[in-house]
């Protein structure tokens, strides 16, 4: 099947990816009943509270809990008896199916929407069990309301989060997969419109569509989900459709998850391509019989006839086998057979090659980029280590339409920044209430800190420094920072390329004081003049910043960016530029935006800034060969990239945040508080997965995991 990227391409998603894109969230979450996406128009997710009536009951619609397979997933409880589900929403845009097809797969959902055993039997054949299948009549949404299974989560989540299973348990989940599949293939099924059918091949089986349940450290069962008989009516009609399924390919399936789990990966950690099975050195050396039974599972050798054979196969397996046992056995007959003198030698080399690796070791260790993570591994671990956590409601402020205001309603770990944040330590009484306002001055954007100094908040979050009397203190707790952006076109990225990626101070001064109105006036190369477009974002801490730091706070200078430049919000300043992409026109436009904003896209290319004689700076590295992004990288490939923690701590354009509070002694320590558990490791992970940059570099893995409790 096609990559979800090319998923319905009629949207023209900043993130090449509308399903997975977090701006319908945005969107449902800033607008009261928005139905679409304010980007690109595709369906946004539903409303909290939202009730989907179907023929069993109807259902209450939690919080959105992210993106499996086809479809989006939400908790959710049946109002009759409060009972706790698992929605998953597939959709039909209306720009990828017309009227008539969408018919057709509703229809079709509804009949085959979940199987039960078809002589009504409770049993649990570790499927995820299925209450009813439910088609919108009206819209371009279906619903399968199931059974949710505590404390699961995908094999693909758990390889992330815990690492390589061992031999052992990869032996147990096909054991319980094949289990599954003998089941499957072999009993009378009957489908929600009562059809019965013997036998039901599963055609979607891998890392996301099994669920694993740990109940300790040794037990845990697996559950397979999103069968591709409903699964399938959900790919886009321009999209090759699979061909059926048959059980075979269900054994490869299992046997590619098996070899993943093994391996702890699914692709090449130097190439970042696909692991390949046919590829010996990929495979670990600790079960060779486990390994030749994978090799039969997937057909790379004599495969099996069917899953009962495969798993008679798996229980009669002798126990683990490591080639190290055959390389020991081997290097004992070699003593029997070579002379003293002979082994005498041998010992002494591998004895140097020995002493050599060690050192190795040793000189390599202090290279390490783990030395890198020294001022990391001094951080308290998480919230419930701070210690003296005052008890009481403290409530701290922030500029309307700023950073932290955004940042706040972002999606973290399935629950939102400010769900965190509001008791960060659940044992103590403390609680944080954010509430934001809006400065009468929007050229001086201070009114949060004047709420602190009046008494009327307890503390404030800002950037704006320079507000900060000496009557409260600050403290920092990350960085954030402005992204200059032109138009970025895979097709066509000239300007960008002209450019040479980069801009300077000085000429973003002219540009947005309306000195320099041409391209051709910073690069000749460009082959026709072209008109700058500055643009600017709406959020007056950022613009405050880009003329604190851009205009050096020139009267004259802000006074002329305030008449020339046109301010815009971020959002629809992209889809301008993309617009015009589409169009076939070379954009001309010009912007500048906060980091959690910008950094994920792909319409603008993120030019690296220059401070008179210094080098270039780029923070945004690629992270497959790390090293700062170019005009030649395709950016739609947003995982791809990062903040370089390092590199933006001298990047022109970034800038502290801060925790304010006062200094009186005799007013509660909130404030001061709130700043310890914001630099804690899960506090500073938080606020990296939210946009904000961590004030010291962490581990690669910090965003493959959980930070609700980091280690």
């Amino acid at each position: 099947m096609a990559s979800f990227e090319s998923f319905y391409q009629q949207y023209p998603c900043s993130y090449n990816s509308p399903l997975n894109c977090d701006r319908p969230f945005q969107t449902a979450q800033q607008i009261k009943g928005a139905k679409f996406c304010l980007e690109c128009g595709f369906p946004a997710t539903l409303p909290q509270e939202a009730e989907i009536k179907g023929s069993q009951g109807t259902y209450q619609v939690g919080n959105f809990s992210g993106v499996r397979g086809l479809g989006r997933l939400y908790s959710g409880i049946q109002l009759k008896d409060k009972q706790p589900v698992i929605i998953k929403e597939y959709l039909l845009p209306n720009r990828c199916f017309n009227e008539d097809e969408t018919i057709k797969r509703k229809e079709s959902f509804k009949r085959v929407g979940g199987v039960s055993l078809a002589d009504s039997r409770i049993q649990n054949f570790r499927l995820v069990e299925t209450k009813e299948a439910i088609a919108d009549d009206k819209g371009e949404r279906c619903y399968l309301i199931s059974k949710g299974i505590d404390s699961s989560q995908t094999l693909g989540q758990y390889i992330t989060e815990k690492g390589a299973m061992t031999p052992a348990q990869v032996r147990e989940v096909l054991n319980q997969g094949l289990q599954t599949l003998q089941f499957l293939h072999t009993q009378k099924l009957r489908f929600p419109s009562n059809q019965i059918q013997l036998g039901l091949t599963h055609g979607n089986i891998n890392l996301d569509s099994t669920l694993i349940k740990v109940e300790n450290q040794q037990k845990f069962s697996i559950y397979f989900c999103d069968l591709a008989i409903w699964e399938n009516l959900f790919i886009p009609p321009v999209i090759s459709q699979p061909s059926p399924a048959r059980p075979e390919q269900d054994l490869q399936s299992l046997g590619m998850v098996a070899f993943y789990l093994w391996v702890g990966r699914t692709t090449n950690l130097s190439t970042k391509q696909p692991l390949d099975p046919r590829e010996n050195q990929q495979w670990p050396d600790t079960d060779n019989h486990l390994k030749q039974f994978i090799y039969r599972l997937m057909g790379l050798e004599t495969p099996f006839a069917s899953a009962e054979v495969a798993r008679q196969t798996l229980l009669q397996l002798p126990k683990e086998d490591s080639t190290s046992t055959s390389v020991r056995d081997a290097s004992q007959v070699i003593e029997k057979r070579l002379p003293m003198p002979l082994i005498l030698l041998l010992g002494i080399l591998a004895l140097l090659l020995l002493s050599g690796g060690i050192w190795y070791f040793i000189l390599r260790k202090s290279t390490n980029p783990v030395n890198n993570f020294i001022e990391w591994s001094k951080l308290v671990r998480n919230f419930s280590e701070v210690p003296n956590v005052p008890s009481g409601q403290f409530t701290y402020t922030g500029e309307k339409d700023s950073t932290w205001s955004f940042i706040l309603t972002q999606p973290v770990d399935n629950s939102r920044l400010a769900d965190f944040l509001a008791q960060p330590k659940p044992d103590a009484t403390a609680t944080f209430n954010y509430e934001s306002v809006l400065s009468a001055d929007l050229n001086n954007p201070n009114k949060s800190i004047q709420e602190v100094e009046t008494n009327k908040k307890d503390f404030a979050i800002t950037s704006l420094a320079n507000n900060i009397t000496s009557k409260l203190a600050k403290e920092q707790v990350a960085y954030d920072g402005l992204i200059v952006f032109v138009a970025f076109n895979k097709r066509d990225s000239n300007l960008a390329n002209t450019l040479g990626g980069k801009i300077s101070l000085e000429q973003l001064r002219q540009i947005y004081t309306g000195k320099i109105t041409n391209w051709q006036q910073i690069n000749s190369q460009l082959p026709n003049p072209l008109e700058i477009k500055p643009f600017a974002p709406t959020e007056p801490e950022a613009i405050a910043k880009f003329q604190e730091i851009v205009l050096k706070n020139d009267p004259q200078d802000k006074a002329l960016f305030a008449a020339k430049v046109t301010k815009l919000d971020t959002t629809k300043t992209q889809n301008q530029i993309r617009s015009e992409i589409l169009e076939g026109r070379t954009s001309g436009i010009i912007s500048f935006g906060i980091i959690s904003k910008t950094s994920k896209q792909c319409t603008g290319y993120p030019l690296a800034i220059t401070d008179g004689n210094k080098p270039a700076n780029q923070p945004l590295f690629q992270r497959r060969d790390r090293r700062s992004i170019n005009p030649s990288d395709d950016l739609c490939q947003h995982d791809d990239y990062y903040v370089d923690v390092t590199t933006f701590q001298s990047y022109p354009l970034g800038y502290p945040v801060f925790v304010v509070y006062p200094q009186d002694s005799n007013r509660l320590t909130g404030g001061s508080t709130f700043a310890q558990m914001l630099t804690t490791r899960q506090g500073q992970c938080l606020l990296s997965k939210v946009g904000l940059v961590a004030l010291q570099p962490m581990p690669d893995d910090i965003n493959s995991y959980a930070c609700k409790s980091v280690p």
